[in-house]
């Protein structure tokens, strides 16, 4: 995850695909799978209306593109990135993009407040808000003229038609300014199935830059980005995450494109984009271990893996009998704190559940006991619960709540783990204020 020099020359270039406002794409010689990303030095606002060229955008787009795309990619999301090419470029698969921006949203900013006017800049979301918009060019799709480029999707997913709507007059009384059928958008009726998905790894890929900019003391907004099909068919989020994706608060202050728009001069646009380009320079996912601690091997670890799932790499399971073997206990545990620091143990002993309370009193790692004799011996968890000073152990019953609680603790500092402890409290959230 550490910020790599880029090499000093670029692979081959082939032809060129596409060329927009602040990209090239070319296609990489050799091969018909890749293409190359190359960041230009422009930038642009109101749909091109405000043009300038800031030296060295490109590279600062560039790195900090990469460097989001190699967090994510270590969260597990299915991103449009090999590996960056040069201080302008990065590597990414041929992708088909689909004609939508998807915006998440944790505050109300922009737009969203001219579409809700009684809304406070601000506002909080407690449940991410998802927005698409078809995207579009010089106010025409398909022939169609538009009054606004980018509007906003209003549909029910699998419905016939597509109502587009001024993305920034307000919702309430607005009429769509243009109903298509769906068959004029969806490249194919088996295009509804993707939306969930598309909302899924958007919302994500939010939650884990969410974390890794409170982790940096900055505040993600919002965020915006795009799909793609790879050559092998599957669907990725491609394109670029820059500067120009987000909305990014620090002391207050927006970061990010934002000070462009407000008419700032381009030197303090410069600033701010090199800020946020050293700030992802230190995007990472930091070393993390669970120990499942076991007397025996009679004690199961499984009800720990279902209940990790996706995350179960993080779990190492050591079995060691501390009233056996107090300082083969000890030792191992010394060891692996000093290995990985960043530990959390969950002590799971059948026969008794003393073990839990005498680790927690020798490490300053923190140590959830599961009595796993609480069922049939209901008095044994007393040992866990009325434990002596100084030992701060702390008693869970359900093993489910268990590594619940382990991923909590270590959700503070990890973005991979926030985002799939968070996505799972906010699919049961909702927020309380009309939208």
């Amino acid at each position: 995850m550490d910020a790599k020099t880029p090499p000093a020359a670029k692979r081959p270039l082939g032809a060129l695909v596409a060329e927009g406002k602040t990209k090239r794409i070319h296609q990489l010689a050799g091969s018909a799978d890749l293409v190359t990303m190359i960041s230009k030095d422009d930038i642009t606002a109101g749909d091109g209306a405000k043009h300038d060229v800031i030296p060295e955008k490109g590279t600062l787009a560039n790195r900090t593109t990469c460097n989001v795309f190699r967090l994510l990619k270590a969260c597990g999301l299915p991103v449009g990135f090999e590996e960056q090419d040069s201080a302008t470029s990065f590597i990414a698969p041929k992708c088909e993009m689909l004609p939508y921006e998807v915006v998440t949203r944790r505050e109300a900013h922009g737009s969203y407040l001219k579409r809700h006017p009684h809304i406070a800049k601000g506002q909080l979301f407690p449940q991410l808000i998802v927005e698409f918009y078809l995207k579009t060019k010089d106010k025409d799709w398909k022939g169609k003229p538009l009054v606004a480029d980018d509007p906003l999707m209003d549909f029910s997913e699998g419905g016939s038609q597509i109502r587009l709507l001024n993305p920034a007059k307000p919702v309430v009384g607005q009429e769509p300014f243009l109903v298509l059928p769906a068959s004029d958008v969806l490249r194919s009726n088996d295009e509804w199935k993707i939306f969930p998905e598309m909302r899924r790894i958007a919302r994500h890929a939010f939650l884990a830059l969410e974390k890794a900019w409170q982790l940096q003391g900055g505040t993600l907004v919002d965020l915006k980005v795009e799909f793609g099909y790879d050559t092998k068919g599957r669907l990725l989020l491609a394109d670029v995450i820059d500067n120009d994706s987000w909305r990014v608060i620090e002391d207050g202050s927006y970061i990010d494109k934002q000070v462009y728009r407000d008419g700032g001069a381009l030197d303090d646009v410069a600033a701010k984009y090199r800020r946020v380009a050293e700030i992802t320079d230190r995007f990472r996912l930091p070393r993390q271990r669970i120990i499942l601690w076991r007397g025996s091997d009679s004690d199961k670890p499984e009800p720990f893996e279902a209940a990790l799932g996706e995350l179960k790499d993080l779990m190492t399971v050591v079995t060691c009998s501390a009233h056996k073997e107090p300082v083969r206990a000890a030792t191992t545990l010394y060891r692996m704190a000093q290995e990985i620091p960043d530990t959390l143990l969950i002590a799971h002993i059948g026969r008794s559940n003393g073990a839990g309370p005498t680790l927690s009193a020798l490490t300053t790692v923190p140590v959830i006991t599961v009595p796993a004799s609480g069922k049939e011996f209901p008095e044994d968890v007393w040992s866990s619960l009325r434990a002596p000073s100084k030992v701060p152990v702390m008693t869970v019953l359900d093993p489910a709540n268990a590594v619940l609680a382990a991923l909590n603790i270590l959700s503070a500092r990890n973005p991979r783990i926030y985002a799939h402890v968070r996505a799972e409290i906010e699919a049961r959230t909702v927020n309380t204020i009309l939208v």
